[in-house]
């Protein structure tokens, strides 16, 4: 019931023609620590609080809550960490099943492109479509919030 199960991989081709919607994404971290984040998120209109557990594998705790758009605005005023701005594409999978979530990065992290793939069992198989790249799933760097810490702008 809570437990997110995605893989992430980098980008490599082409893949807007294919998106279904597309949505900016600004967010923060108001704590990171154990393993443990706690993000909130402006998606549109609308504001989330998420917290998100310790990973193990590619699983791992998530709950989330929406909140009011000026409920996020007065939390992410608490961040002093930086925050992340993206634009999120949805893109059906080939298999007709899963949809990809395409983050587009800006600001610091400009010039990134992660897709990630929600499952609902670690093993469960999953078409890759031609513009999916290398896995970064169990890379640290590519999660969000270590792109608060660590720009992609600063691994050049």
């Amino acid at each position: 019931m809570f437990q997110e199960i995605e893989r992430k991989f980098l980008v490599k081709g082409d893949f807007k023609a294919d998106a279904v919607q597309s949505v900016e994404i600004t967010q923060g971290y108001l704590c990171k620590d154990n393993g443990l984040t706690v993000r909130v998120r402006i998606k549109g209109d609308k504001g989330f609080l998420t917290i998100k557990g310790r990973r193990t594998g590619i699983s791992r705790f998530e709950w989330e809550k929406e909140i009011s758009e000026n409920e996020a605005l007065a939390l992410l005023e608490q961040v002093d960490s930086g925050r992340i701005a993206k634009t999120r594409h949805l893109v059906k999978n080939t298999d007709g099943k899963h949809v990809w979530e395409v983050d587009e990065f800006h600001g610091d992290n400009e010039g990134l492109i992660v897709a990630e793939i929600e499952l609902s069992d670690e093993n469960e198989p999953f078409d890759k479509p031609d513009w999916i790249g290398e896995e970064v799933t169990d890379d640290p760097r590519y999660y969000n919030a270590q792109l608060v810490k660590n720009p992609y702008k600063n691994w050049k």
